[in-house]
Formats: structure tokens, C-alpha cells, sequence
């Protein structure tokens, strides 16, 4: 019994040329995967709202509805804080290169970039006061003085802690999109 879906040498159909979703150079998109303590961090708190929805489900089978949407809202406000912490990093896409961080998003026009950098220098340690030395991704627009740049990506930061080789793709994908659609 033949399984022509299982095979490579399948007759392609005409339907089967379609651009993939990634192809879209207009949506915004995270030119690198979160890190493990990003994620450990998120799946912690998702865990923490299970059980407090559980604590929710309990209060009101036997107590006030009103305080167990309390500890529902709650329960919510956990799960937005784990889904926003994955969500926060660099994106890209042909309008621009967007900031997300866990209670502001900065977005900067191509237009308005003169430069994305790697450059070696003291940086956080997970976003934490203690400076660490390591490399940061710089990036320098057109409308702020040269030494007031933001770092937009650090080896130190929770996407890149202990993994010096994705930071140097992400860096690399970053300033590849810049000098694709910056003003250079």
C-alpha cells in the first residue's frame, strides 16, 4: 500500500508554492527564541496561577463568590505577568525594530536608525543593578546623542545567560535587518 504523503517523490502541486507565514517581512517578529530563564520564570508563575484558580474554583464551591473572584483576578493578573514576560525582547519586521519590555514597548522606524552595534561593555546581570563585563547590542538613532544608547539585547540578560552563541545569531539577525532596511 503506497503512502504518497510519506514520500519525496510526490508529485508538487501548484497550491503547494505558497509563501510561508515567516515570509511576511511586515510581521513583527522576535529574530530569536526565548531563553530557558525566561521561560522557566514564565512556566513557574503559570504554574502559581493554576493552583491559585484552583484556590479560586474552592472559595466559591464553599465561600463568597465575591471573594473568589477577588483570588480569580488574581489568578488573571499572574497569568498576563507570565505571557508578558515571554512576550518582552527585541522585534523586527520591515516597518521597524520594537522594544518590548514588561510595562513599556518602544518602537523605532528604520528610518530614524543610524546604527546597530555589538559593542563590549559592563552590563546587567538579568536585569539586575550588579554589572557584569559582557557584550550588548547597541542600538543609535538618528533623534538621541551617540553615548545616550539604549542595549537592546546583553549576554547577561534572560534570553542570553550562559548561551554566548545564540546572543552572537540574535546580534548578528538584528544588524542584518538594520543594514537591510536602515538608512545605510
Amino acid at each position: 500500500m503506497p503512502l504518497p504523503f510519506l514520500t519525496a517523490d510526490r508529485a508538487f502541486e501548484a497550491a503547494d508554492d505558497v509563501a510561508l507565514p515567516f515570509d511576511d517581512r511586515d510581521r513583527w517578529r522576535r529574530p530569536y527564541r526565548p531563553g530557558p530563564w525566561r521561560v522557566g520564570v514564565a512556566a513557574i508563575l503559570l504554574l502559581l496561577a493554576s493552583y491559585v484558580l484552583f484556590a479560586a474554583v474552592i472559595i466559591a464551591l464553599t465561600g463568597s463568590v465575591s471573594e473568589a473572584g477577588v483570588v480569580f483576578c488574581i489568578a488573571l493578573a499572574v497569568i498576563a505577568g507570565a505571557l508578558r514576560l515571554l512576550r518582552m525582547g527585541v522585534w523586527v519586521s520591515a516597518r521597524g525594530l520594537r522594544q518590548v519590555g514588561f510595562l513599556l514597548t518602544r518602537t523605532v522606524p528604520w528610518e530614524r536608525v543610524v546604527t546597530v552595534r555589538t559593542v563590549q561593555q559592563p552590563v546587567r546581570w538579568l536585569g539586575l543593578p550588579r554589572t557584569v563585563q559582557g557584550q550588548a547590542l547597541l542600538l543609535v538613532r538618528q533623534d538621541r546623542a551617540a553615548d545616550d544608547v539604549p542595549a537592546l539585547l546583553t549576554t547577561h540578560n534572560a534570553d542570553f545567560l550562559a548561551r554566548p552563541g545564540s546572543f552572537d545569531r540574535a546580534a548578528d539577525s538584528v544588524e542584518a535587518w538594520a543594514a537591510e532596511y536602515g538608512r545605510g
